[in-house]
């Protein structure tokens, strides 16, 4: 299975925190699509079709990656520009100096949100990680469209780190292959984001011990 190419960057501007993410959606739909977040609202959504490319092989994944690069650093440029349309147009200015007793009008309520692991006991086959994830409150009554996911090896042999967001269902996938790990303190942390809200949760993971080499 190919490795999907995907960017997440974030942007600051003025008191306003911005994150964009773009990925490519595999070649089922074959289409790049890019979105920017804000308060774990989405304000923008860029979507532009590879169909073209397919098959892919050595040399259309190449032009794919590019157009890809581009698209996520077209969309980032127009946002530190000013120039991107959003779908709150309040949302792209700073927000107002609150003064005494006054809260700013933009202002996300704090609340708690819960993380949970669908396939917990059969996420990893093959060396391939496939995450079930959904998000939603404490109670586990409302999911939470459009949070940020990230899921992070730690103790691994490279830096290894995968996000998307939550459908209107409050549910992501991740799926990537997992890396070599290099300590017994390993672990696998999956993180949700929703404004200033964040739910986590943590699998502390094993290393497979080295077979002997054969004298």
């Amino acid at each position: 299975m190919r490795v999907l190419f995907g960017h997440n960057t974030d942007v600051s501007i003025g008191d306003q925190q911005y994150h964009v993410q773009t990925e490519d959606r595999g070649t089922g739909h074959a289409t790049i699509d890019t979105m920017v977040y804000c308060g774990g609202r989405v304000m923008h959504r860029r979507t532009n079709s590879y169909g073209d490319l397919l098959p892919l092989d050595a040399n259309s994944e190449e032009l794919l990656k590019l157009r890809l690069d581009r698209q996520h650093q077209a969309v980032v440029k127009e946002l530190q520009a000013g120039t991107l349309e959003l779908s709150t147009a309040q949302a792209a200015r700073p927000a107002k100096a609150k003064t005494s007793g006054e809260a700013p009008s933009n202002a996300t309520p704090s609340k708690s949100i819960a993380v949970e692991l669908l396939n917990a006991k059969g996420w990893l086959s093959s060396g391939r990680a496939t995450l079930q994830v959904v998000v939603h409150d404490r109670q586990g009554v409302r999911p939470i469209p459009g949070a940020r996911v990230i899921a992070r090896l730690e103790g691994s042999a490279t830096p290894s780190e995968f996000s998307t967001a939550t459908g209107a269902d409050g549910r992501a996938q991740l799926a990537f292959d997992m890396p070599a790990l290099s300590g017994a303190d390993a672990a696998l942390v999956i993180e949700a984001r929703y404004g200033e809200s964040l739910g986590s949760l943590r699998f502390q993971l094993r290393a497979k011990p080295k077979t002997p080499a054969a004298r």
